[in-house]
């Protein structure tokens, strides 16, 4: 099987959707690592926009009610808050104020996460922030296999999904087998990453390569971990979760988002709050999140802030106790 970086995989799932369907189309305020998009498809489907991200997200809105599949990438999810008014009083809302009359088959593509002394601005992991909308889908893959999959899904689905991207992914040189022949990854479906019995890691993105480590140093202790990534945010896929808690009795939960109102305090409920899963638990959750700052510029402060496999063993640790 071939061995695909993440960047490739997703510029893989573009070319086979729109070879598949010619009412996908991509819009970008750059053509970025798409140029053979490009040349395969022409201007008119690989849109190069104004950098408005106002207007051109709006026009996606536009075309997905008109029939067609608009792909959106502002690039950092920093740049499309700009375009915050789109997104939230628009997209979000559209499907349902029209009655269900017509879909708006949309993905929007913007990348999150700190770790390259991007300072505060261009360092965010804004993904909770968007968990509160109602009306959207939000996917957060971690390996190659997944974020090809799940772009497809994307693509396909006829609602608006925001498909985030952790900016660190690509440059940690991570690849990832990657069939040749036609998949799919379902939305709303967590996957199992590791197999354990002691504790159970649930982590998100950039952040299941960390407790994977952990989960690897941990197992030289005695200690049986299992890594279970969410893969999508919304829907969230609460029965796998909860199913691994209760095996397990204890849950770490890894995000690089800020610990306040976050996607582990989500996550935290949806185990807490069955009552089944709540009588397995041997220890209360854990959380393992960035404070809440905004990501400093300096590096040994940014690195800080950002989880890493030392504190997802500290979590584990904590909660064996």
């Amino acid at each position: 099987m071939r061995e695909l970086t993440i960047d490739d995989a997703i510029l893989e799932a573009f070319q086979e959707e729109m070879r598949r369907d010619n009412r996908v189309f991509h819009l970008a305020g750059s053509v970025g690592n798409l140029n053979s998009l490009t040349d395969e498809f022409g201007e008119a489907r690989v849109r190069v926009c104004p950098i408005s991200e106002e207007a051109y997200v709006g026009a996606s809105i536009g075309a997905a009610g008109s029939g067609f599949r608009p792909i959106v990438s502002p690039g950092m999810m920093t740049f499309a808050f700009t375009a915050m008014d789109m997104i939230v009083n628009q997209m979000s809302k559209i499907h349902y104020m029209f009655g269900g009359q017509a879909a708006f088959p949309i993905v929007f593509r913007a990348s999150t996460g700190g770790g390259r002394s991007a300072a505060a601005q261009h360092s965010q992991s804004p993904h909770p922030m968007f968990m509160g909308l109602a009306g959207l889908k939000i996917v957060m893959p971690t390996t190659p296999y997944d974020a090809k999959g799940l772009m497809k899904s994307a693509i396909r689905d006829n609602n608006p999904v925001i498909f985030f991207e952790d900016q660190m992914l690509p440059r940690m040189g991570i690849t990832g087998h990657v069939p040749e022949e036609e998949y799919t990854v379902p939305i709303g479906v967590a996957d199992i990453k590791r197999e354990g019995s002691d504790v159970t890691i649930v982590a998100i993105s950039k952040m299941v390569v960390e407790a994977l480590a952990a989960a690897e140093t941990l197992a030289a202790e005695g200690i049986s971990a299992e890594v279970i990534d969410p893969r999508t945010l919304v829907p969230m896929d609460s029965g796998a979760i909860r199913a691994s808690v209760r095996k397990t009795g204890r849950v770490v939960i890894v995000d690089e988002a800020c610990i306040t109102c976050g996607a582990a305090a989500e996550i935290a409920a949806l185990v807490t709050e069955d009552p089944e899963t709540f009588r397995a638990m041997k220890a209360p959750v854990k959380r393992v999140c960035a404070p809440d700052v905004p990501i400093p510029y300096a590096p040994i402060m940014e690195q800080f802030c950002i989880p890493d496999r030392d504190q997802v063993i500290a979590g584990v640790r904590e909660v064996l106790q």
